[in-house]
Protein backbone atom coordinates (compact mmCIF):
# COMPACT_ATOMS: atom_id res chain seq x y z
CA UNK A 1 0.00 0.00 0.00
CA UNK A 2 0.88 3.27 -1.13
CA UNK A 3 2.02 5.83 2.03
CA UNK A 4 0.21 9.26 2.07
CA UNK A 5 3.60 11.59 1.38
CA UNK A 6 4.98 8.79 -1.20
CA UNK A 7 5.27 9.51 -4.64
CA UNK A 8 3.00 6.87 -5.56
CA UNK A 9 -0.19 7.92 -3.62
CA UNK A 10 -2.87 8.56 -5.45
CA UNK A 11 -5.33 7.02 -7.59
CA UNK A 12 -6.56 6.96 -11.33
CA UNK A 13 -4.88 6.58 -14.56
CA UNK A 14 -1.78 7.58 -14.89
CA UNK A 15 -1.95 10.11 -16.99
CA UNK A 16 -4.56 11.54 -14.50
CA UNK A 17 -2.01 11.22 -11.51
CA UNK A 18 0.86 12.60 -13.97
CA UNK A 19 -1.15 16.03 -14.16
CA UNK A 20 -2.68 15.94 -10.53
CA UNK A 21 0.82 16.32 -9.12
CA UNK A 22 -0.17 20.33 -9.45
CA UNK A 23 -3.54 20.06 -7.58
CA UNK A 24 -1.62 17.92 -4.20
CA UNK A 25 -1.35 20.07 -1.36
CA UNK A 26 1.94 18.29 -0.73
CA UNK A 27 3.82 19.17 -3.93
CA UNK A 28 3.82 22.72 -3.00
CA UNK A 29 4.55 21.57 1.10
CA UNK A 30 7.56 19.94 -0.71
CA UNK A 31 8.40 23.04 -2.58
CA UNK A 32 8.60 24.98 0.73
CA UNK A 33 10.40 22.46 2.70
CA UNK A 34 13.25 22.49 -0.41
CA UNK A 35 12.91 26.52 -0.26
CA UNK A 36 13.29 26.96 3.39
CA UNK A 37 16.59 24.08 3.14
CA UNK A 38 19.30 25.74 1.65
CA UNK A 39 18.99 28.78 3.40
CA UNK A 40 18.77 27.09 6.96
CA UNK A 41 21.02 24.22 5.95
CA UNK A 42 23.62 26.65 5.60
CA UNK A 43 22.78 28.61 9.06
CA UNK A 44 22.83 25.01 10.62
CA UNK A 45 26.34 24.14 9.14
CA UNK A 46 28.25 27.38 9.53
CA UNK A 47 27.01 27.78 13.45
CA UNK A 48 27.80 24.14 14.08
CA UNK A 49 31.10 24.31 12.92
CA UNK A 50 32.10 26.81 14.03
CA UNK A 51 31.08 26.23 17.55
CA UNK A 52 32.79 22.71 17.48
CA UNK A 53 36.20 24.43 15.71
CA UNK A 54 36.32 26.96 18.12
CA UNK A 55 35.60 25.12 21.20
CA UNK A 56 38.04 22.32 20.30
CA UNK A 57 40.59 24.99 20.12
CA UNK A 58 40.08 27.06 23.52
CA UNK A 59 39.17 24.26 25.30
CA UNK A 60 42.80 24.39 27.26
CA UNK A 61 41.50 27.52 27.94
CA UNK A 62 38.14 26.53 29.68
CA UNK A 63 35.77 28.40 27.47
CA UNK A 64 36.07 26.04 24.67
CA UNK A 65 34.06 23.71 27.31
CA UNK A 66 31.28 26.63 27.47
CA UNK A 67 31.33 26.92 23.62
CA UNK A 68 31.27 23.08 22.97
CA UNK A 69 28.22 22.59 25.55
CA UNK A 70 26.46 25.58 23.47
CA UNK A 71 26.77 23.97 20.76
CA UNK A 72 26.00 20.57 22.37
CA UNK A 73 22.42 22.65 23.04
CA UNK A 74 22.00 23.81 20.21
CA UNK A 75 21.85 20.61 18.31
CA UNK A 76 19.15 19.94 19.81
CA UNK A 77 17.33 22.97 19.69
CA UNK A 78 17.47 22.48 16.03
CA UNK A 79 16.16 18.94 16.12
CA UNK A 80 13.00 20.61 18.10
CA UNK A 81 12.65 23.26 15.35
CA UNK A 82 13.16 20.72 12.58
CA UNK A 83 10.92 18.49 14.10
CA UNK A 84 8.38 21.48 14.29
CA UNK A 85 8.90 22.45 10.86
CA UNK A 86 8.20 18.41 9.27
CA UNK A 87 4.93 18.43 11.87
CA UNK A 88 3.49 21.75 10.09
CA UNK A 89 4.52 20.67 6.42
CA UNK A 90 4.19 16.89 6.10
CA UNK A 91 2.03 16.19 9.35
CA UNK A 92 4.92 13.32 10.62
CA UNK A 93 4.11 13.83 14.11
CA UNK A 94 7.26 13.59 15.07
CA UNK A 95 7.91 13.57 19.11
CA UNK A 96 11.15 14.53 20.70
CA UNK A 97 13.37 11.31 21.68
CA UNK A 98 12.99 10.84 25.49
CA UNK A 99 16.74 8.94 25.55
CA UNK A 100 18.48 11.31 27.76
CA UNK A 101 19.20 9.94 31.60
CA UNK A 102 18.16 11.77 34.98
CA UNK A 103 21.09 14.53 35.51
CA UNK A 104 21.65 16.26 38.45
CA UNK A 105 23.94 19.77 38.16
CA UNK A 106 25.16 21.68 35.24
CA UNK A 107 27.78 19.07 34.27
CA UNK A 108 25.68 15.84 34.80
CA UNK A 109 23.09 17.54 32.93
CA UNK A 110 25.71 18.24 29.84
CA UNK A 111 27.20 14.77 29.72
CA UNK A 112 23.56 13.30 29.84
CA UNK A 113 23.30 15.13 26.34
CA UNK A 114 26.23 13.87 25.11
CA UNK A 115 25.26 10.88 26.16
CA UNK A 116 21.87 10.78 24.00
CA UNK A 117 21.91 8.83 20.58
CA UNK A 118 19.31 11.49 19.88
CA UNK A 119 21.85 14.35 20.23
CA UNK A 120 24.32 12.71 17.89
CA UNK A 121 21.22 12.02 14.95
CA UNK A 122 19.85 15.58 15.11
CA UNK A 123 24.10 16.54 14.57
CA UNK A 124 23.38 14.88 11.07
CA UNK A 125 20.33 15.74 10.30
CA UNK A 126 21.38 19.28 10.59
CA UNK A 127 24.37 18.66 8.11
CA UNK A 128 22.89 16.71 5.84
CA UNK A 129 20.46 19.75 5.27
CA UNK A 130 22.46 21.75 3.36
CA UNK A 131 22.81 18.93 1.00
CA UNK A 132 18.79 18.98 1.01
CA UNK A 133 19.03 22.43 0.45
CA UNK A 134 21.26 22.15 -2.56
CA UNK A 135 19.27 19.92 -3.86
CA UNK A 136 16.51 21.83 -3.48
CA UNK A 137 17.78 24.79 -5.01
CA UNK A 138 18.64 23.08 -8.50
CA UNK A 139 15.14 21.61 -8.44
CA UNK A 140 13.61 25.33 -8.28
CA UNK A 141 16.16 26.73 -10.77
CA UNK A 142 15.00 23.80 -13.10
CA UNK A 143 10.86 24.90 -12.50
CA UNK A 144 12.36 28.95 -13.07
CA UNK A 145 13.12 27.42 -16.35
CA UNK A 146 10.09 25.31 -16.97
CA UNK A 147 8.11 28.37 -15.76
CA UNK A 148 9.77 30.51 -18.39
CA UNK A 149 9.56 27.91 -21.26
CA UNK A 150 5.40 27.74 -20.67
CA UNK A 151 5.38 31.94 -20.69
CA UNK A 152 7.17 32.16 -23.71
CA UNK A 153 4.55 33.55 -26.05
CA UNK A 154 4.51 36.09 -24.00
CA UNK A 155 8.22 37.32 -23.46
CA UNK A 156 9.95 36.43 -26.98
CA UNK A 157 12.30 37.25 -28.47
CA UNK A 158 14.66 35.85 -25.47
CA UNK A 159 17.65 33.70 -25.30
CA UNK A 160 17.21 29.94 -23.95
CA UNK A 161 21.17 29.58 -22.29
CA UNK A 162 22.31 26.41 -22.19
CA UNK A 163 25.44 27.14 -20.41
CA UNK A 164 29.18 27.53 -22.04
CA UNK A 165 30.90 25.21 -24.57
CA UNK A 166 34.65 26.14 -24.45
CA UNK A 167 34.42 29.26 -23.01
CA UNK A 168 31.61 30.17 -25.56
CA UNK A 169 27.88 30.71 -24.99
CA UNK A 170 25.54 28.20 -25.92
CA UNK A 171 21.61 28.78 -26.08
CA UNK A 172 19.04 29.25 -28.13
CA UNK A 173 17.57 32.57 -29.54
CA UNK A 174 13.68 32.41 -29.77
CA UNK A 175 12.81 34.88 -32.34
CA UNK A 176 9.64 33.97 -33.79
CA UNK A 177 5.90 33.24 -32.16
CA UNK A 178 6.38 29.63 -33.69
CA UNK A 179 9.19 28.79 -31.69
CA UNK A 180 7.59 30.75 -28.62
CA UNK A 181 4.78 28.61 -28.85
CA UNK A 182 6.52 25.49 -29.72
CA UNK A 183 8.32 25.67 -26.38
CA UNK A 184 5.18 25.37 -24.08
CA UNK A 185 4.18 21.49 -24.49
CA UNK A 186 7.74 21.63 -23.23
CA UNK A 187 7.67 23.81 -20.21
CA UNK A 188 4.43 22.15 -19.44
CA UNK A 189 6.14 18.43 -19.77
CA UNK A 190 9.02 19.42 -18.00
CA UNK A 191 7.31 20.94 -15.31
CA UNK A 192 5.11 18.09 -14.24
CA UNK A 193 8.10 16.10 -14.30
CA UNK A 194 10.14 18.19 -11.95
CA UNK A 195 7.16 18.70 -9.69
CA UNK A 196 7.13 14.85 -9.12
CA UNK A 197 10.48 14.78 -8.83
CA UNK A 198 10.24 17.48 -6.14
CA UNK A 199 7.43 14.87 -4.40
CA UNK A 200 10.21 12.16 -4.30
CA UNK A 201 13.15 14.16 -2.92
CA UNK A 202 10.61 15.58 -0.17
CA UNK A 203 9.41 11.69 0.64
CA UNK A 204 12.94 10.93 0.63
CA UNK A 205 14.12 13.84 2.97
CA UNK A 206 10.96 13.10 5.08
CA UNK A 207 11.69 9.48 5.48
CA UNK A 208 15.19 10.57 6.74
CA UNK A 209 13.79 13.53 9.58
CA UNK A 210 11.96 10.15 10.87
CA UNK A 211 14.90 8.01 11.03
CA UNK A 212 17.06 10.98 12.60
CA UNK A 213 14.45 12.96 14.64
CA UNK A 214 11.73 11.12 15.75
CA UNK A 215 11.29 9.12 18.67
CA UNK A 216 12.55 5.39 17.91
CA UNK A 217 10.92 3.80 20.64
CA UNK A 218 7.11 5.25 19.77
CA UNK A 219 5.65 2.74 17.38
CA UNK A 220 5.16 4.76 13.68
CA UNK A 221 1.77 3.72 11.70
CA UNK A 222 1.94 3.59 8.32
CA UNK A 223 2.08 7.30 7.26
CA UNK A 224 4.61 7.70 9.57
CA UNK A 225 2.93 9.38 12.18
CA UNK A 226 4.08 9.09 15.74
CA UNK A 227 0.75 7.16 17.78
CA UNK A 228 -1.24 9.67 19.84
CA UNK A 229 -2.46 8.46 23.32
CA UNK A 230 -5.34 7.32 23.52
CA UNK A 231 -7.98 7.29 26.26
CA UNK A 232 -9.07 4.26 27.68
CA UNK A 233 -12.65 4.58 26.69
CA UNK A 234 -11.60 5.26 23.35
CA UNK A 235 -12.60 1.45 22.43
CA UNK A 236 -16.13 2.69 22.52
CA UNK A 237 -15.53 5.28 19.87
CA UNK A 238 -13.95 2.62 17.85
CA UNK A 239 -10.32 3.83 18.15
CA UNK A 240 -8.55 1.85 15.36
CA UNK A 241 -5.65 0.74 17.72
CA UNK A 242 -7.55 -0.30 20.60
CA UNK A 243 -10.40 -2.55 17.56
CA UNK A 244 -6.84 -3.97 16.54
CA UNK A 245 -5.51 -5.02 19.58
CA UNK A 246 -9.27 -6.97 20.34
CA UNK A 247 -9.11 -8.63 17.41
CA UNK A 248 -6.12 -10.23 18.04
CA UNK A 249 -7.33 -11.96 21.24
CA UNK A 250 -10.86 -12.69 19.88
CA UNK A 251 -10.07 -16.25 20.59
CA UNK A 252 -9.40 -16.09 23.66
CA UNK A 253 -12.49 -14.46 24.33
CA UNK A 254 -14.58 -17.36 22.91
CA UNK A 255 -12.71 -19.38 25.68
CA UNK A 256 -12.92 -17.24 28.61
CA UNK A 257 -16.33 -17.09 28.05
CA UNK A 258 -17.18 -20.49 27.58
CA UNK A 259 -14.79 -22.38 30.67
CA UNK A 260 -14.69 -19.41 32.96
CA UNK A 261 -16.61 -20.11 36.03
CA UNK A 262 -18.41 -16.58 35.23
CA UNK A 263 -15.91 -14.24 35.89
CA UNK A 264 -16.10 -11.31 33.26
CA UNK A 265 -12.99 -9.84 32.06
CA UNK A 266 -12.11 -6.31 30.15
CA UNK A 267 -12.37 -7.83 26.58
CA UNK A 268 -15.40 -7.47 23.61
CA UNK A 269 -17.85 -10.24 23.32
CA UNK A 270 -20.58 -9.57 20.25
CA UNK A 271 -19.96 -5.81 20.50
CA UNK A 272 -20.50 -5.05 24.45
CA UNK A 273 -18.21 -3.43 26.14
CA UNK A 274 -16.50 -4.83 29.80
CA UNK A 275 -16.84 -1.34 31.80
CA UNK A 276 -14.99 -1.13 34.82
CA UNK A 277 -16.86 -0.11 38.31
CA UNK A 278 -15.55 1.85 41.10
CA UNK A 279 -15.62 -1.46 43.37
CA UNK A 280 -13.20 -2.60 40.95
CA UNK A 281 -15.22 -5.23 39.55
CA UNK A 282 -16.84 -4.79 35.80
CA UNK A 283 -20.47 -4.67 34.17
CA UNK A 284 -21.53 -5.95 30.81
CA UNK A 285 -22.91 -3.44 28.44
CA UNK A 286 -23.09 -2.09 25.26
CA UNK A 287 -22.96 1.82 26.35
CA UNK A 288 -21.31 3.77 28.93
Amino acid sequence: MAEAGSPSAGGGSLPRRFVGVVARKRTYANLLYLLLAFPLGFIYGWLLSFGFIVGILTAVFGIGALILAATIGGTRLIARFERWLANVLWGTGLRAPDDRRPADGIRDTVRSYVDAPSTWRALSFAFLKFSVGIVGVFLIFLLVSAFQFVTAPFRYPFVVDFGELNGEPVGWHVATQTEALALVPVGILFGLALLHVTNGVGYAVERMAVALLDDPDSTADDDGRSPVAVDPEGAADGDPSERDGDGDEGGDDDEGVDGDDGDADDETLDGSEAIERDDGGFRWGSDR
